[in-house]
């Protein structure tokens, strides 16, 4: 029995969902989100990529070595004055050690071009992970407002089931009709249909937030915080030059200007001469141990310094430059078009920002004057000198007031993480 209730409980932790779950704040959210989301990782994979292609251009610069072994039959035996002169048979074993001395510096651009691309690749992970953190910041406010929503949703049912019980208690003493009852009802019954809407699309915004942070669907994970009100303490010329100076897709431009130039010296190499020092051991043999014929030594070596010069190609090395050229100048020219764009986005988010922050002070100024309407519509109907449709009308526009406030504190942090995203920076702080 005893072991039968040790297999039931643990059954019963192994299969029950992980509940109680810590719960996340923004920064712990972004943390995770940034930490465990799939999608990041081809472009960690890139990056690992560009590490390994800049280790091969970099043993470009030592020597290396190869080897060679052979076997040559020829169809007659050499003679000469009628006497045998040389092997018909013969095996050789050749090692040959390399070392490039001039290029014409293409291994050197080769090798920085590789370094431009390495960061290029760092650059696009930084710029997946900025994407990224705005997506997570965009559903953690929504989750919010989501949850505000419910609680505004909870209190609108609560105002409306104590104006019932008011009506409820006139109807009973006589003083009023049936009709009004009705209509506090319908209005309760409205009241807890947008209740029900209001908590599903919070669990629904829990969810996308979940499948952000790379958590199961159907884990219950609690994330808390608030819709607080954040200044927005830069100015707009230090947005922008936030914005210059960390954009990720700016910088990725100006390193593939960079590219295209060591491009251009890669083609201008051509017109270089290539010299090249090679060291060769050689073993020969009549057979295939190599160790030696009566017609040559079984070993010998030699040092050599080659130059190779390309002095005439029917232009392709001309066409070259001026293509890599081109390219130099279409990129200065996307490069300068991506930095007004850039510079457009950031004024339009903080504009929005702007617009958004007068929102707020519209919505609270009317969210006051809708609860104190409610509440001289409530004072006066209990005192019997109101309507039963006033007390409704003010707590519908009540409860609109507080949808606007709450949509309009939303926007506005929403707002704020597009203008962080449009700056390039990952963390949200203002």
């Amino acid at each position: 029995m005893y072991k039968k209730l040790i297999f039931f409980f643990f059954c019963f932790f192994l299969l029950t969902p992980a509940y109680g779950q810590e719960a996340l704040n923004l920064q712990q959210t972004l943390e995770k989100g940034l930490k465990d989301n799939p999608s990041l990782q081809a472009y960690k994979q890139a990056l690992e990529a560009s590490e390994y292609n800049l280790k091969a251009k970099r043993g470009s610069f030592g020597p290396s070595l190869t080897t060679n072994y052979s076997y040559l039959h020829l169809d007659e035996e050499p003679r000469s004055q009628g006497q045998k002169a040389g092997d018909q048979d013969l095996w050789t074993l050749n090692l040959n050690l390399s070392q490039p001395l001039f290029t014409g510096f293409y291994l050197l651009n080769d090798y920085q071009k590789a370094k431009l691309e390495k960061e290029q690749a760092s650059l696009r992970l930084k710029q997946a992970r900025i994407e990224l953190a705005y997506k997570i910041e965009e559903s953690f406010f929504n989750f919010l407002k989501a949850q505000a929503e419910v609680k505004s949703a909870l209190k609108s049912t609560e105002r409306l089931k104590s104006h019932l019980q008011v009506v409820t208690n006139f109807y009973n003493v006589g003083l009023k009709p049936k009709i009004e009852v009705l209509q506090a009802q319908v209005e309760l019954s409205q009241a807890e249909q947008y209740l029900i809407a209001a908590q599903n699309q919070q669990k629904t915004q829990a969810a996308l937030l979940n499948s952000l942070l790379n958590i199961p669907i159907t884990q219950e994970q609690n994330y808390i915080g608030e819709l607080n009100f954040l200044p927005l303490n830069l100015s707009l010329e230090e947005c922008l030059q936030e914005a210059w100076k960390n954009r990720p897709d700016l910088i990725l431009a100006q390193k593939s200007v960079e590219i295209a130039h060591k491009e251009k010296k890669l083609a201008l190499s051509s017109f270089y001469p290539q010299v090249e020092a090679d060291f060769d051991y050689y073993r020969y043999g009549e057979d295939p141990r190599v160790d030696g014929t009566k017609f040559k030594d079984p070993s010998q070596w030699q040092v050599s310094v080659g130059l190779k010069w390309n002095l005439f190609e029917s232009g392709q090395s001309f066409y070259k430059v001026k293509q890599a050229q081109s390219n130099i100048f279409r990129l200065e020219s996307e490069y300068q078009n991506l930095k007004n764009t850039l510079s457009f986005e950031v004024k339009a988010a903080y504009l929005k920002v702007q617009s958004q922050k007068q929102s707020i002070i519209v919505a609270k100024k009317g969210l006051a004057e809708a609860e104190e309407g409610f509440r001289l519509a409530q004072a006066r109907y209990e005192a019997k000198v109101g309507t039963n449709t006033d007390v409704l009308d003010a707590q519908a526009r009540l409860s609109k007031a507080e949808a606007n406030y709450i949509q309009a504190m939303a926007d506005y942090l929403i707002a704020l993480a597009n203008l962080n995203k449009a700056m390039g920076k990952e963390e949200f702080s203002f």
